[in-house]
């Protein structure tokens, strides 16, 4: 008895509505707006993509003491803006003639890049591979990340690595911060407020990070013979279950501790006194 599910010739089907795959007519069977999440992912990273890109190539307005911005720093070559107590560290000399951010952001890119929770919000905003959940994903064949380019995604963990001494300078950025613009200690600004707002949100991610896990309880076969890796383990696992949140809020925050430097830098703003 024929169920309307035999396979049937298709011309020009790929990935599941392919001729060996079941004859189911509709594409998917969810009747909510399902292109909504994919949608407002592709439009916010795009957007962050964008604004990063300028703000990594300005070279231009990173600075004003005693704030520096996130994308800067460590600044690595020599062409930096001189910060009294900052983080000048002129690895790279005079030959260096593009923006020092370009040395930089490798790093904290690269470990978000590789993230676990970006990788199902790129894979599904950008390449629809699959868009939703319960919708078909338009590609012919799936490889997974086995091949080029996306084997390199499997480097995550050593950009976590990178990532932890990145985020100790933020957090050095950030003591400056308690300094005024003459670099007098025991001062507090509005920008003090959102540097100390971004670096709990990038250590939070950082510690929320699938990898983080791993390192700190993997591979143990008695969590009891353990207590403090135990221990360690269930914290980071709390913030784990909150990784998507803290991924954006960390995006959004590093962004904006960016653009509040920007302003203040460019004479946009002045940096409000607190005391």
């Amino acid at each position: 008895m024929a169920t309307g599910t035999e396979p049937q010739p298709r011309t020009g089907a790929q990935g599941v509505h392919d001729a060996s795959r079941a004859a189911i007519a509709p594409r998917h069977l969810r009747t909510d707006r399902w292109w909504l999440a994919p949608a407002a992912t592709a439009a916010g990273l795009l957007a962050f993509i964008v604004y990063s890109t300028w703000r990594a190539f300005a070279n231009a307005d990173y600075y004003a003491a005693p704030y520096v911005s996130p994308f800067y720093s460590p600044c690595l070559a020599e062409n930096c803006v001189p910060m009294k107590g900052g983080p000048n560290w002129e690895i790279f000399g005079s030959w260096w003639g593009l923006s020092p951010a370009l040395l930089i952001l490798i790093f904290p890119l690269g470990f978000r890049l590789t993230c676990y929770y970006y990788r199902k919000a790129y894979y599904r905003g950008f390449w629809a591979s699959p868009p939703a959940c319960a919708v078909a994903e338009p590609h012919r064949t799936y490889s997974g990340e086995t091949r080029f380019p996306l084997i390199l995604q499997n480097i995550h963990r050593y950009f976590f690595y990178a990532a932890v001494p990145v985020a100790g300078i933020l957090t050095y950025d950030t003591v400056l911060a308690f300094r005024d613009e003459h670099y007098a200690w025991g001062h507090m600004g509005l920008g003090t407020i959102v540097f100390l707002v971004n670096i709990v949100l990038i250590w939070a991610y950082t510690f929320s990070c699938h990898s983080c896990r791993h390192i700190v309880g993997g591979r143990l076969r008695h969590f009891s013979k353990h207590p403090v890796r135990y221990r360690l383990w269930g914290w980071v696992g709390r913030l784990n279950a909150r990784h998507m949140q803290l991924a954006w809020a960390s995006l959004i925050s590093v962004a904006l501790a960016d653009f509040y430097v920007y302003l203040v830098a460019s004479g946009a703003f002045d940096d409000p006194r607190l005391f």
